[in-house]
């Protein structure tokens, strides 16, 4: 997960500036970080600075220290949420453990609670489908609360995120080569691979993803279209066994090279949540016919599925162009069930 570290309170140093905010929002925050020494929380650190810090913990049948109470049966609050703003996408990264660890955990509604002054975080747990619920507290410590219901689909893929819609969607595989497999999907990273490739910029971090390429067909994917990820074969390695599907994404939007007037402004759209640099950006403008899919990274299938087994025992065609060809429903929730991510399938 980067350089996030699941790490114990007693192991996290109180007196790190990164807490002096927290000092003056929450009175006896000191002792409350002390209660918590020996509970687990995910901190980010970058240069050995602390950065980032996530705190998460399972309550049950009724939250009544806010108003309106939370009434469900399992119920996880995002205790606390703080990052430093550095350029890349750790927030978005911060929302998928929520996600994951709610998920895990087969809770029913997440709820966070966040002073006003904080916009950029009420805007970034919106997003992704946390609404206005109530309030906590009164007077200068009284805090909104915004929740989110889980499995619920709404038509919206970030609010909806990580759950994907598939009632009307067209289902397809995507090929990617190794060498940007793994940096751009971590979460994906097969066991046989270093991990050490795995550096903290957006387009690893965040759960949106860019992908460039020239094949023929993508740019007839539309809003919502699902794409299961195809990571091909390692050099000196027999496909049959080494190419393998690995994730499961939701496609946001598809531009085409024709609608940038120059390269400049490709860049400035592509790079943000690329894996490809500006040199990789600027042989795929130059080669002509390149497409940029924008997507979301809903999830890792928990068992990888071999091209042999992909084409023998779920019947994809061997004969077919692995680079980009459409899926049949059966073919794709066969994936989704061996791959055990049917969770997050949604009608």
């Amino acid at each position: 997960m980067n350089n996030i570290i699941r790490k114990k309170f007693s192991e996290i140093d109180l007196h790190d500036p990164f807490f002096d905010s927290l000092k003056r929002d929450y009175p006896g925050f000191d002792d409350w970080f002390g209660r918590k020494k020996d509970e687990p929380a995910f901190a980010q650190y970058e240069n050995a600075n602390l950065i980032g810090l996530l705190y998460l913990k399972m309550e049950y049948q009724c939250v009544n220290d806010v108003e309106p109470n939370i009434h469900a049966e399992r119920i996880l609050k995002v205790g606390t949420f703080k990052i430093e703003a550095h350029g890349t996408k750790m927030g978005e990264q911060f929302i998928k453990i929520i996600m994951d660890y709610a998920i895990n955990e087969a809770v029913d509604v997440c709820y966070v609670t966040i002073y006003e002054k904080h916009s950029s975080l009420i805007s970034l747990v919106q997003k992704f489908g946390f609404e206005q619920y109530g309030v906590k507290g009164e007077g200068a410590q009284r805090e909104n609360v915004y929740l989110k219901k889980m499995g619920i689909i709404t038509g919206e893929i970030n609010k909806d995120f990580p759950y994907v819609d598939v009632s009307t969607a067209k289902k397809y595989l995507l090929s990617i080569y190794p060498k940007y497999h793994s940096i751009m999907f971590p979460d994906s990273i097969l066991t046989t691979e270093n991990k050490s490739i795995i550096k903290d910029v957006s387009y690893t971090n965040s759960i949106h993803k860019i992908y460039v390429c020239s094949m023929d067909g993508v740019e007839n994917l539309n809003y919502g279209d699902i794409v299961v990820l195809y990571r091909t074969g390692e050099d000196g390695r027999s496909a049959e066994y080494s190419s393998v599907v690995t994730s499961i994404c939701v496609v946001e939007d598809v531009k085409t090279q024709g609608e940038f007037g120059s390269f400049d402004e490709f860049y400035n759209y592509a790079s943000k949540y690329s894996v490809f640099d500006k040199k990789d950006l600027r042989y795929w403008y130059n080669k002509g016919r390149c497409k940029a899919i924008k997507m979301t990274y809903n999830g890792a299938l928990r068992k990888r599925i071999v091209r042999h087994d992909l084409i023998e025992e779920i019947g994809l065609d061997r004969d077919s162009y692995w680079g980009f060809f459409k899926l049949n429903d059966s073919q794709f929730f066969e994936i989704a069930r061996r791959g055990s991510v049917m969770h997050l399938l949604k009608r």
